[in-house]
Protein backbone atom coordinates (compact mmCIF):
# COMPACT_ATOMS: atom_id res chain seq x y z
CA UNK A 1 0.00 0.00 0.00
CA UNK A 2 1.71 3.24 -0.93
CA UNK A 3 2.44 6.05 1.58
CA UNK A 4 0.13 4.07 4.55
CA UNK A 5 1.53 2.07 7.18
CA UNK A 6 -0.01 -1.80 6.80
CA UNK A 7 -2.58 -1.82 9.53
CA UNK A 8 -2.48 -3.52 12.55
CA UNK A 9 -4.75 -6.30 13.41
CA UNK A 10 -7.20 -8.71 11.59
CA UNK A 11 -9.50 -7.81 8.84
CA UNK A 12 -13.20 -6.53 9.74
CA UNK A 13 -15.19 -9.68 8.71
CA UNK A 14 -17.36 -8.93 5.86
CA UNK A 15 -15.26 -5.88 4.91
CA UNK A 16 -11.75 -6.84 3.46
CA UNK A 17 -10.86 -5.38 0.69
CA UNK A 18 -14.24 -2.71 0.90
CA UNK A 19 -12.04 0.57 0.36
CA UNK A 20 -9.78 1.27 -2.04
CA UNK A 21 -5.33 1.57 -1.87
CA UNK A 22 -4.55 4.70 -1.26
CA UNK A 23 -2.61 6.80 -4.06
CA UNK A 24 0.62 9.20 -3.07
CA UNK A 25 0.44 12.22 -3.68
CA UNK A 26 3.53 12.34 -5.96
CA UNK A 27 0.54 11.20 -8.55
CA UNK A 28 -0.77 14.80 -8.88
CA UNK A 29 1.67 17.33 -7.50
CA UNK A 30 1.78 19.74 -10.28
CA UNK A 31 4.95 20.89 -9.26
CA UNK A 32 6.64 17.14 -8.40
CA UNK A 33 9.74 18.35 -10.15
CA UNK A 34 10.92 19.73 -6.77
CA UNK A 35 12.76 17.29 -4.12
CA UNK A 36 10.43 17.42 -0.67
CA UNK A 37 12.17 18.69 2.02
CA UNK A 38 11.10 16.04 3.79
CA UNK A 39 8.07 13.47 4.41
CA UNK A 40 5.80 13.46 6.98
CA UNK A 41 3.75 11.49 8.74
CA UNK A 42 0.01 12.47 9.91
CA UNK A 43 -1.88 11.10 12.67
CA UNK A 44 -5.71 11.30 13.16
CA UNK A 45 -7.73 10.87 16.77
CA UNK A 46 -10.81 12.60 16.83
CA UNK A 47 -13.04 13.24 20.21
CA UNK A 48 -17.16 13.28 20.74
CA UNK A 49 -17.72 12.57 16.95
CA UNK A 50 -21.85 12.66 16.07
CA UNK A 51 -23.71 9.36 17.16
CA UNK A 52 -25.47 8.78 13.61
CA UNK A 53 -26.30 4.89 15.16
CA UNK A 54 -29.19 3.93 16.47
CA UNK A 55 -28.46 1.15 18.97
CA UNK A 56 -24.48 1.85 19.14
CA UNK A 57 -22.07 4.26 18.56
CA UNK A 58 -20.38 5.44 15.27
CA UNK A 59 -18.13 3.25 13.20
CA UNK A 60 -16.03 6.25 12.03
CA UNK A 61 -13.31 6.22 9.65
CA UNK A 62 -11.03 9.60 7.84
CA UNK A 63 -10.88 10.34 4.53
CA UNK A 64 -7.80 12.99 3.59
CA UNK A 65 -8.35 14.96 0.48
CA UNK A 66 -5.62 16.99 -1.05
CA UNK A 67 -6.42 19.54 -3.44
CA UNK A 68 -4.71 20.48 -7.11
CA UNK A 69 -2.98 23.41 -7.31
CA UNK A 70 -4.27 24.69 -10.62
CA UNK A 71 -7.93 23.64 -10.68
CA UNK A 72 -8.56 23.24 -7.02
CA UNK A 73 -9.91 19.81 -7.47
CA UNK A 74 -10.05 17.95 -4.36
CA UNK A 75 -8.84 14.37 -4.95
CA UNK A 76 -8.73 11.67 -2.62
CA UNK A 77 -4.87 11.14 -0.79
CA UNK A 78 -5.99 8.04 1.22
CA UNK A 79 -8.65 6.32 4.29
CA UNK A 80 -7.77 5.32 7.65
CA UNK A 81 -9.14 1.88 8.45
CA UNK A 82 -13.03 2.00 10.52
CA UNK A 83 -12.96 1.68 13.85
CA UNK A 84 -16.06 0.06 15.39
CA UNK A 85 -18.35 1.40 18.02
CA UNK A 86 -16.42 4.53 19.40
CA UNK A 87 -17.16 8.50 19.04
CA UNK A 88 -13.30 8.94 20.05
CA UNK A 89 -11.10 7.12 17.54
CA UNK A 90 -7.63 6.95 17.82
CA UNK A 91 -6.84 6.34 13.90
CA UNK A 92 -3.67 3.30 13.67
CA UNK A 93 -3.38 3.70 9.94
CA UNK A 94 -1.22 7.05 9.07
CA UNK A 95 -0.38 8.91 5.99
CA UNK A 96 2.44 9.58 4.54
CA UNK A 97 3.21 13.08 2.59
CA UNK A 98 5.80 14.68 0.85
CA UNK A 99 6.44 18.33 2.89
CA UNK A 100 7.30 21.27 0.93
CA UNK A 101 8.17 24.32 3.09
CA UNK A 102 7.47 26.45 0.12
CA UNK A 103 4.35 25.45 -1.56
CA UNK A 104 0.70 25.61 0.68
CA UNK A 105 -0.48 21.92 0.41
CA UNK A 106 -4.28 22.38 1.46
CA UNK A 107 -6.28 19.28 2.92
CA UNK A 108 -9.87 18.39 3.97
CA UNK A 109 -10.03 15.71 6.30
CA UNK A 110 -14.02 13.92 5.70
CA UNK A 111 -15.52 11.97 8.29
CA UNK A 112 -18.47 8.89 7.96
CA UNK A 113 -19.79 6.44 9.72
CA UNK A 114 -19.32 3.28 7.92
CA UNK A 115 -22.91 1.49 7.51
CA UNK A 116 -21.84 -1.27 5.20
CA UNK A 117 -18.65 -3.03 3.26
CA UNK A 118 -19.49 -0.32 0.28
CA UNK A 119 -16.20 1.67 -0.60
CA UNK A 120 -18.67 4.24 -2.11
CA UNK A 121 -18.72 7.16 0.55
CA UNK A 122 -22.02 8.24 -0.32
CA UNK A 123 -23.55 5.06 0.89
CA UNK A 124 -22.12 5.84 4.54
CA UNK A 125 -23.26 8.62 7.17
CA UNK A 126 -21.73 12.05 6.42
CA UNK A 127 -19.84 13.26 10.34
CA UNK A 128 -18.42 16.10 9.00
CA UNK A 129 -15.07 17.75 7.91
CA UNK A 130 -12.21 19.77 8.96
CA UNK A 131 -10.03 22.19 6.52
CA UNK A 132 -6.42 23.04 6.98
CA UNK A 133 -3.17 23.44 5.68
CA UNK A 134 0.14 20.66 5.82
CA UNK A 135 1.79 23.88 6.63
CA UNK A 136 -0.89 24.97 9.72
CA UNK A 137 -0.45 21.43 10.92
CA UNK A 138 3.50 21.52 10.90
CA UNK A 139 3.91 25.04 12.76
CA UNK A 140 1.35 24.42 15.23
CA UNK A 141 2.94 23.76 18.98
CA UNK A 142 4.69 20.22 18.97
CA UNK A 143 3.11 19.84 15.58
CA UNK A 144 -0.13 19.13 17.22
CA UNK A 145 -3.15 20.58 15.58
CA UNK A 146 -6.92 20.62 17.27
CA UNK A 147 -9.58 22.21 15.37
CA UNK A 148 -13.13 21.63 15.43
CA UNK A 149 -14.82 19.50 13.27
CA UNK A 150 -17.57 21.37 11.17
CA UNK A 151 -20.48 20.49 8.05
CA UNK A 152 -23.36 19.80 9.50
CA UNK A 153 -25.35 22.93 9.98
CA UNK A 154 -26.98 23.41 13.82
CA UNK A 155 -24.78 20.36 15.05
CA UNK A 156 -21.68 20.21 17.39
CA UNK A 157 -19.69 17.32 15.22
CA UNK A 158 -16.96 17.25 18.25
CA UNK A 159 -12.84 17.77 17.57
CA UNK A 160 -10.44 16.38 15.60
CA UNK A 161 -6.14 16.06 16.31
CA UNK A 162 -3.99 16.16 13.74
CA UNK A 163 -0.66 15.59 14.62
CA UNK A 164 2.83 15.56 11.94
CA UNK A 165 6.01 13.49 12.47
CA UNK A 166 8.76 13.80 10.39
CA UNK A 167 10.03 10.66 9.24
CA UNK A 168 14.06 10.67 9.87
CA UNK A 169 14.99 8.74 6.39
CA UNK A 170 18.18 7.96 8.11
CA UNK A 171 19.28 11.48 9.00
CA UNK A 172 22.62 10.30 10.49
CA UNK A 173 26.37 10.91 9.92
CA UNK A 174 29.09 9.41 11.22
CA UNK A 175 32.64 10.23 11.80
CA UNK A 176 34.68 7.59 12.15
CA UNK A 177 38.70 7.15 11.77
CA UNK A 178 40.95 4.09 11.23
CA UNK A 179 44.44 2.99 11.30
CA UNK A 180 46.28 0.03 10.02
CA UNK A 181 49.36 -2.17 11.74
CA UNK A 182 51.87 -4.23 9.16
CA UNK A 183 50.55 -3.98 5.70
CA UNK A 184 51.94 -5.57 3.19
CA UNK A 185 55.54 -3.56 1.68
CA UNK A 186 54.55 -2.67 -1.80
CA UNK A 187 57.00 -0.12 -2.87
CA UNK A 188 61.04 -1.48 -3.71
CA UNK A 189 62.37 1.28 -2.63
CA UNK A 190 60.46 2.53 0.30
CA UNK A 191 57.68 1.12 2.20
CA UNK A 192 53.60 1.71 1.19
CA UNK A 193 51.68 4.85 0.46
CA UNK A 194 48.43 3.09 1.82
CA UNK A 195 44.69 4.44 1.28
CA UNK A 196 41.69 3.06 1.74
CA UNK A 197 37.61 2.62 -0.30
CA UNK A 198 34.67 2.02 1.51
CA UNK A 199 32.33 0.28 -0.61
CA UNK A 200 28.55 -0.56 0.06
CA UNK A 201 26.45 -3.40 -1.04
CA UNK A 202 23.90 -3.18 -3.43
CA UNK A 203 20.42 -5.11 -3.05
CA UNK A 204 21.95 -7.44 -6.23
CA UNK A 205 25.22 -8.33 -4.51
CA UNK A 206 27.19 -5.64 -6.30
CA UNK A 207 29.03 -2.58 -4.68
CA UNK A 208 29.14 0.91 -5.10
CA UNK A 209 31.84 2.98 -3.56
CA UNK A 210 31.10 5.24 -1.32
CA UNK A 211 34.42 6.80 -0.11
CA UNK A 212 37.93 6.76 0.06
CA UNK A 213 40.79 7.99 2.25
CA UNK A 214 43.57 10.43 1.75
CA UNK A 215 47.12 8.55 1.14
CA UNK A 216 49.84 8.34 3.77
CA UNK A 217 52.74 8.22 2.47
CA UNK A 218 55.77 5.79 3.11
CA UNK A 219 53.96 3.93 6.14
CA UNK A 220 53.07 0.34 7.10
CA UNK A 221 51.00 1.54 10.11
CA UNK A 222 48.95 4.37 9.00
CA UNK A 223 46.63 6.77 10.84
CA UNK A 224 44.27 8.58 8.06
CA UNK A 225 42.35 11.15 9.43
CA UNK A 226 38.59 10.95 10.69
CA UNK A 227 36.13 11.09 8.10
CA UNK A 228 32.33 11.91 7.89
CA UNK A 229 30.15 9.92 5.56
CA UNK A 230 25.79 9.89 6.29
CA UNK A 231 24.45 6.48 7.07
CA UNK A 232 21.99 6.59 4.16
CA UNK A 233 25.98 6.76 1.73
CA UNK A 234 27.20 4.09 4.11
CA UNK A 235 24.55 1.39 4.28
CA UNK A 236 21.20 3.09 2.75
CA UNK A 237 19.85 3.06 6.24
CA UNK A 238 20.15 -0.67 6.40
CA UNK A 239 22.56 -1.69 9.78
CA UNK A 240 23.50 -5.37 8.93
CA UNK A 241 24.18 -4.76 4.91
CA UNK A 242 28.25 -5.72 4.03
CA UNK A 243 30.30 -2.68 3.67
CA UNK A 244 33.67 -3.85 1.38
CA UNK A 245 37.26 -2.09 2.70
CA UNK A 246 39.89 -2.07 0.26
CA UNK A 247 43.35 -1.46 0.88
CA UNK A 248 45.74 -0.20 -1.58
CA UNK A 249 49.06 1.04 -2.03
CA UNK A 250 49.05 4.49 -4.57
CA UNK A 251 51.28 4.74 -7.34
CA UNK A 252 51.59 7.71 -9.09
CA UNK A 253 50.72 6.35 -12.91
CA UNK A 254 47.37 5.01 -11.27
CA UNK A 255 47.90 1.84 -11.20
CA UNK A 256 47.58 1.01 -7.60
CA UNK A 257 48.64 -2.04 -5.95
CA UNK A 258 45.91 -3.91 -3.68
CA UNK A 259 47.40 -5.09 -0.76
CA UNK A 260 43.84 -6.89 0.38
CA UNK A 261 40.16 -6.83 1.86
CA UNK A 262 37.79 -7.15 4.44
CA UNK A 263 34.29 -6.51 5.34
CA UNK A 264 32.12 -5.35 8.06
CA UNK A 265 28.75 -3.73 8.53
CA UNK A 266 27.55 -0.50 10.00
CA UNK A 267 26.04 -2.26 13.34
CA UNK A 268 29.62 -4.00 14.02
CA UNK A 269 31.50 -0.83 13.51
CA UNK A 270 28.81 1.36 15.76
CA UNK A 271 30.48 -1.07 18.85
CA UNK A 272 33.30 1.61 18.32
CA UNK A 273 36.88 1.11 19.41
CA UNK A 274 36.42 -2.33 20.47
CA UNK A 275 38.28 -5.86 19.85
CA UNK A 276 35.38 -6.55 17.74
CA UNK A 277 36.71 -3.62 15.52
CA UNK A 278 40.23 -4.83 14.59
CA UNK A 279 39.99 -6.43 10.75
CA UNK A 280 42.72 -8.75 8.97
CA UNK A 281 43.11 -7.34 5.67
CA UNK A 282 43.05 -10.45 3.38
CA UNK A 283 44.31 -10.46 -0.20
CA UNK A 284 42.58 -13.17 -1.46
CA UNK A 285 45.29 -14.37 -4.37
CA UNK A 286 48.37 -14.60 -1.69
CA UNK A 287 46.30 -16.92 0.71
CA UNK A 288 45.45 -19.78 -2.26
CA UNK A 289 48.92 -19.42 -3.23
CA UNK A 290 50.84 -19.66 -0.13
CA UNK A 291 49.84 -22.18 2.82
CA UNK A 292 51.38 -20.11 5.81
CA UNK A 293 49.67 -17.10 4.42
CA UNK A 294 48.18 -15.04 7.81
CA UNK A 295 47.34 -11.66 6.79
CA UNK A 296 48.29 -8.88 4.73
CA UNK A 297 48.05 -6.45 8.37
CA UNK A 298 45.72 -5.40 9.90
CA UNK A 299 42.80 -2.05 10.25
CA UNK A 300 41.58 -1.14 13.43
CA UNK A 301 38.78 1.67 14.01
CA UNK A 302 40.12 4.40 16.22
CA UNK A 303 36.55 5.74 17.05
CA UNK A 304 33.05 5.95 15.86
CA UNK A 305 30.81 9.23 16.27
CA UNK A 306 27.06 9.59 15.07
CA UNK A 307 26.02 12.75 14.41
CA UNK A 308 22.16 13.33 13.39
CA UNK A 309 21.98 16.18 10.97
CA UNK A 310 18.98 18.51 12.11
CA UNK A 311 16.72 19.67 9.97
CA UNK A 312 14.49 22.76 9.40
CA UNK A 313 11.83 21.13 10.91
CA UNK A 314 13.18 20.10 14.28
CA UNK A 315 13.44 23.64 14.80
CA UNK A 316 9.95 24.49 13.48
CA UNK A 317 8.54 21.32 16.09
CA UNK A 318 11.25 22.86 19.14
CA UNK A 319 9.10 25.87 19.34
CA UNK A 320 11.34 28.32 16.69
CA UNK A 321 8.63 30.93 15.39
CA UNK A 322 8.83 32.58 12.36
CA UNK A 323 8.42 36.30 11.97
CA UNK A 324 6.97 37.91 9.09
CA UNK A 325 7.07 41.37 8.03
CA UNK A 326 5.68 43.31 4.86
CA UNK A 327 7.48 46.47 3.23
CA UNK A 328 5.61 48.10 0.48
CA UNK A 329 7.16 50.51 -2.08
CA UNK A 330 4.84 53.88 -2.08
CA UNK A 331 7.35 55.72 -4.65
CA UNK A 332 5.52 57.89 -7.33
CA UNK A 333 7.55 55.48 -10.00
CA UNK A 334 4.58 53.38 -9.19
CA UNK A 335 2.02 55.34 -11.37
CA UNK A 336 -0.75 56.88 -9.78
CA UNK A 337 -3.01 54.45 -8.16
CA UNK A 338 -6.24 55.83 -9.82
CA UNK A 339 -5.09 54.61 -12.85
CA UNK A 340 -5.02 51.38 -14.65
CA UNK A 341 -1.65 51.55 -15.87
CA UNK A 342 0.36 52.02 -11.91
CA UNK A 343 1.35 48.59 -10.53
CA UNK A 344 -0.83 49.86 -7.38
CA UNK A 345 -4.36 50.43 -9.53
CA UNK A 346 -7.05 49.94 -7.02
CA UNK A 347 -9.05 47.77 -9.30
CA UNK A 348 -12.14 46.91 -7.48
CA UNK A 349 -12.81 43.42 -9.37
CA UNK A 350 -9.13 41.91 -9.10
CA UNK A 351 -6.09 42.09 -7.32
CA UNK A 352 -2.89 44.59 -8.26
CA UNK A 353 0.39 43.32 -8.56
CA UNK A 354 1.28 43.91 -5.25
CA UNK A 355 -1.98 42.26 -3.70
CA UNK A 356 -1.47 38.99 -5.48
CA UNK A 357 2.56 39.11 -4.77
CA UNK A 358 1.51 39.95 -0.84
CA UNK A 359 -1.25 37.23 -0.73
CA UNK A 360 0.71 34.42 -2.73
CA UNK A 361 3.73 34.96 -0.09
CA UNK A 362 2.01 35.60 3.07
CA UNK A 363 -0.07 33.03 2.97
CA UNK A 364 2.26 30.32 2.92
CA UNK A 365 4.42 32.18 5.58
CA UNK A 366 1.30 33.02 7.76
CA UNK A 367 0.92 29.15 8.68
CA UNK A 368 4.51 29.35 10.88
CA UNK A 369 3.36 32.53 12.83
CA UNK A 370 1.70 31.19 15.90
CA UNK A 371 -0.11 34.52 16.51
CA UNK A 372 -0.34 35.51 12.75
CA UNK A 373 -0.18 39.19 13.56
CA UNK A 374 1.90 40.74 10.89
CA UNK A 375 4.24 44.39 11.28
CA UNK A 376 3.32 46.17 8.00
CA UNK A 377 5.36 49.07 6.61
CA UNK A 378 5.25 51.15 4.23
CA UNK A 379 8.23 53.42 2.25
CA UNK A 380 8.81 56.58 -0.01
CA UNK A 381 5.31 58.13 0.43
CA UNK A 382 4.14 61.26 1.78
CA UNK A 383 2.21 61.08 5.13
CA UNK A 384 -0.87 62.85 6.38
CA UNK A 385 -1.67 65.64 7.86
CA UNK A 386 2.15 67.76 7.18
CA UNK A 387 3.12 65.62 4.40
CA UNK A 388 6.43 64.83 5.73
CA UNK A 389 8.35 61.80 3.61
CA UNK A 390 8.40 58.77 5.88
CA UNK A 391 10.98 55.68 4.54
CA UNK A 392 9.21 53.24 7.39
CA UNK A 393 5.26 54.01 8.11
CA UNK A 394 2.92 51.84 9.33
CA UNK A 395 0.42 50.95 6.90
CA UNK A 396 -2.47 50.68 9.58
CA UNK A 397 -1.37 54.38 10.72
CA UNK A 398 -0.58 53.05 13.97
CA UNK A 399 3.38 53.72 14.40
CA UNK A 400 3.23 52.20 18.08
CA UNK A 401 1.56 48.73 16.81
CA UNK A 402 2.05 48.83 13.22
CA UNK A 403 0.74 44.72 13.77
CA UNK A 404 -1.89 43.84 11.31
CA UNK A 405 -4.32 40.30 11.79
CA UNK A 406 -3.25 37.87 9.43
CA UNK A 407 -2.51 38.31 5.47
CA UNK A 408 -6.06 39.66 5.19
CA UNK A 409 -5.24 42.35 7.42
CA UNK A 410 -2.57 43.39 5.61
CA UNK A 411 -3.84 43.60 2.79
CA UNK A 412 -6.93 45.70 4.11
CA UNK A 413 -4.45 48.38 5.78
CA UNK A 414 -2.48 48.55 2.17
CA UNK A 415 -5.81 49.56 0.63
CA UNK A 416 -6.09 51.98 3.44
CA UNK A 417 -2.87 53.33 3.30
CA UNK A 418 -3.27 53.96 -0.61
CA UNK A 419 -6.27 56.29 0.00
CA UNK A 420 -4.74 58.27 2.39
CA UNK A 421 -0.55 58.59 1.74
CA UNK A 422 0.68 60.44 -1.77
CA UNK A 423 3.07 58.45 -3.72
CA UNK A 424 6.24 60.13 -3.56
CA UNK A 425 10.36 59.40 -3.25
CA UNK A 426 12.94 58.31 -2.79
CA UNK A 427 13.28 54.55 -3.10
CA UNK A 428 15.43 53.83 -0.13
CA UNK A 429 15.52 50.35 1.24
CA UNK A 430 17.80 50.55 4.20
CA UNK A 431 15.50 52.11 6.81
CA UNK A 432 12.51 48.96 6.52
CA UNK A 433 15.42 46.58 6.54
CA UNK A 434 17.42 48.00 9.68
CA UNK A 435 13.96 48.04 11.45
CA UNK A 436 13.70 45.03 11.16
CA UNK A 437 17.11 44.23 11.84
CA UNK A 438 16.84 46.01 15.47
CA UNK A 439 14.40 43.37 16.04
CA UNK A 440 16.32 40.30 15.23
CA UNK A 441 19.22 41.59 17.08
CA UNK A 442 17.48 41.43 19.89
CA UNK A 443 16.75 37.61 19.56
CA UNK A 444 19.84 35.36 18.33
CA UNK A 445 19.04 32.64 20.82
CA UNK A 446 17.40 30.37 17.92
CA UNK A 447 13.70 31.10 19.06
CA UNK A 448 13.37 33.52 16.76
CA UNK A 449 13.76 34.05 12.98
CA UNK A 450 12.80 36.57 10.81
CA UNK A 451 11.82 36.94 7.45
CA UNK A 452 11.18 40.71 5.57
CA UNK A 453 9.20 40.50 2.37
CA UNK A 454 10.14 43.52 0.24
CA UNK A 455 7.73 44.23 -2.71
CA UNK A 456 9.04 47.00 -5.24
CA UNK A 457 8.77 48.18 -8.45
CA UNK A 458 13.01 47.78 -8.18
CA UNK A 459 13.85 51.63 -8.77
CA UNK A 460 16.36 51.43 -5.77
CA UNK A 461 17.82 54.99 -4.40
CA UNK A 462 20.46 53.94 -1.67
CA UNK A 463 22.49 50.84 -2.89
CA UNK A 464 25.04 51.84 -0.74
CA UNK A 465 23.12 52.00 2.27
CA UNK A 466 21.06 48.84 1.49
CA UNK A 467 24.39 46.89 0.74
CA UNK A 468 25.79 47.58 4.25
CA UNK A 469 22.58 47.00 5.48
CA UNK A 470 22.39 43.85 4.29
CA UNK A 471 26.15 42.34 5.38
CA UNK A 472 24.95 43.57 8.58
CA UNK A 473 22.08 41.94 8.79
CA UNK A 474 23.68 38.59 7.33
CA UNK A 475 25.14 38.09 10.58
CA UNK A 476 21.32 38.29 12.26
CA UNK A 477 18.50 35.54 12.13
CA UNK A 478 16.57 37.06 9.64
CA UNK A 479 16.12 36.69 5.47
CA UNK A 480 15.52 38.97 3.02
CA UNK A 481 12.79 38.62 0.38
CA UNK A 482 12.23 41.26 -2.58
CA UNK A 483 9.43 40.29 -5.30
CA UNK A 484 10.33 42.99 -8.31
CA UNK A 485 6.71 43.97 -10.15
CA UNK A 486 6.47 45.78 -13.13
CA UNK A 487 8.37 46.05 -16.25
CA UNK A 488 11.71 47.41 -14.84
CA UNK A 489 15.18 46.13 -15.49
CA UNK A 490 16.01 44.86 -12.02
CA UNK A 491 19.96 44.17 -12.62
CA UNK A 492 20.28 46.03 -8.93
CA UNK A 493 18.10 43.70 -7.27
CA UNK A 494 19.72 40.86 -9.24
CA UNK A 495 22.81 42.57 -7.57
CA UNK A 496 21.22 42.89 -3.85
CA UNK A 497 20.29 38.91 -4.64
CA UNK A 498 24.35 37.55 -4.16
CA UNK A 499 23.25 34.32 -5.80
CA UNK A 500 26.05 35.11 -8.46
CA UNK A 501 28.57 37.46 -6.17
CA UNK A 502 28.18 37.42 -2.49
CA UNK A 503 27.06 41.13 -1.80
CA UNK A 504 30.12 43.14 -0.03
CA UNK A 505 29.72 46.52 1.37
CA UNK A 506 33.33 49.05 2.60
CA UNK A 507 35.53 45.87 1.81
CA UNK A 508 33.47 43.12 4.65
CA UNK A 509 31.15 39.98 2.81
CA UNK A 510 27.82 39.18 3.51
CA UNK A 511 28.34 36.43 6.31
CA UNK A 512 25.84 34.21 4.34
CA UNK A 513 23.53 34.71 1.50
CA UNK A 514 20.37 36.07 2.76
CA UNK A 515 18.49 37.96 0.12
CA UNK A 516 16.06 36.45 -2.44
CA UNK A 517 14.74 38.22 -5.75
CA UNK A 518 12.21 37.15 -8.29
CA UNK A 519 11.07 39.19 -10.83
CA UNK A 520 6.84 39.33 -10.80
CA UNK A 521 6.44 39.50 -14.45
CA UNK A 522 7.66 35.62 -14.41
CA UNK A 523 5.04 34.58 -13.08
CA UNK A 524 1.84 35.85 -14.31
CA UNK A 525 -0.45 33.78 -16.33
CA UNK A 526 -1.33 35.50 -19.33
CA UNK A 527 -4.83 33.39 -19.48
CA UNK A 528 -5.31 35.19 -16.10
CA UNK A 529 -5.57 32.22 -13.85
CA UNK A 530 -3.67 33.84 -11.35
CA UNK A 531 -3.63 30.89 -9.07
CA UNK A 532 -1.33 28.91 -10.65
CA UNK A 533 1.40 31.74 -11.01
CA UNK A 534 0.58 32.77 -6.78
CA UNK A 535 1.82 28.86 -6.71
CA UNK A 536 4.93 29.33 -8.45
CA UNK A 537 5.77 32.82 -7.22
CA UNK A 538 5.73 31.04 -3.72
CA UNK A 539 7.52 28.33 -4.12
CA UNK A 540 10.19 30.15 -5.92
CA UNK A 541 10.57 32.63 -3.43
CA UNK A 542 10.59 30.98 -0.26
CA UNK A 543 12.68 27.78 -1.07
CA UNK A 544 15.57 28.91 -0.19
CA UNK A 545 14.41 30.07 3.60
CA UNK A 546 14.96 26.81 5.07
CA UNK A 547 18.60 26.47 4.05
CA UNK A 548 18.97 30.31 5.01
CA UNK A 549 17.31 29.42 7.98
CA UNK A 550 19.79 26.44 8.68
CA UNK A 551 22.67 28.29 7.61
CA UNK A 552 22.37 30.97 10.62
CA UNK A 553 21.62 27.81 13.05
CA UNK A 554 24.84 26.20 11.99
CA UNK A 555 27.03 29.13 12.18
CA UNK A 556 25.47 29.76 15.87
CA UNK A 557 26.17 26.53 16.74
CA UNK A 558 21.95 26.41 18.06
CA UNK A 559 20.73 23.16 18.18
CA UNK A 560 16.82 23.03 17.98
CA UNK A 561 14.88 22.68 21.68
CA UNK A 562 13.34 19.53 21.75
CA UNK A 563 9.97 19.18 20.56
CA UNK A 564 6.76 19.04 23.75
CA UNK A 565 6.03 15.32 24.37
CA UNK A 566 3.67 13.92 22.12
CA UNK A 567 0.24 13.93 22.68
CA UNK A 568 -1.27 10.59 24.58
CA UNK A 569 -4.95 10.79 23.46
CA UNK A 570 -7.11 10.23 27.59
CA UNK A 571 -9.41 7.43 26.04
CA UNK A 572 -8.39 3.86 24.80
CA UNK A 573 -11.01 2.26 22.62
CA UNK A 574 -10.82 -1.25 21.38
CA UNK A 575 -10.02 -0.99 17.81
CA UNK A 576 -10.70 -3.09 14.53
CA UNK A 577 -9.25 -2.53 11.21
CA UNK A 578 -10.85 -3.59 7.85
Amino acid sequence: MFGLEKPAGQPKPGRSGGFPKMASVGDFNVLSSSIPATKVELSVSCRNLLDRDTFSKSDPICVLYTQAIGNKEWREFGRTEVIDNTLNPDFVRKFIMDYFFEERENLRFDFYDVDSKSPNLSKHDFLGQMFCTLGEIVGSQGSRLEKSIVGIPGKKCGTVIVTAEELGCCRDSVLMQFCANKLDKKDFFGKSDPFLVFHRSNEDGSFTICHKTEVIKNTLNPVWQAFKISVRALCNGDYDRTIKVEVYDWDRDGSHDFIGEFTTSYRELSRGQSQFNVYEVINPKKKGKKKKYVNSGTVTLLSFLIETEVSFLDYIKGGTQINFTVAIDFTASNGNPSQPTSLHYMNPYQLNAYGMALKAVGEIIQDYDSDKMFPALGFGARLPPDGRVSHEFALNGNPQNPYCHGIDGVMEAYYRSLKSVQLYGPTNFAPVINHVARYAASVKDGSQYFVLLIITDGVISDMAQTKESIVNASKLPMSIIIVGVGPAEFDAMEELDGDVVRISSRGKFAERDIVQFVPFRDYIDRSGNHVLSMARLAKDVLAEIPEQFLSYMRVRGIKPSPAPPPYTPPIHVLQTQI
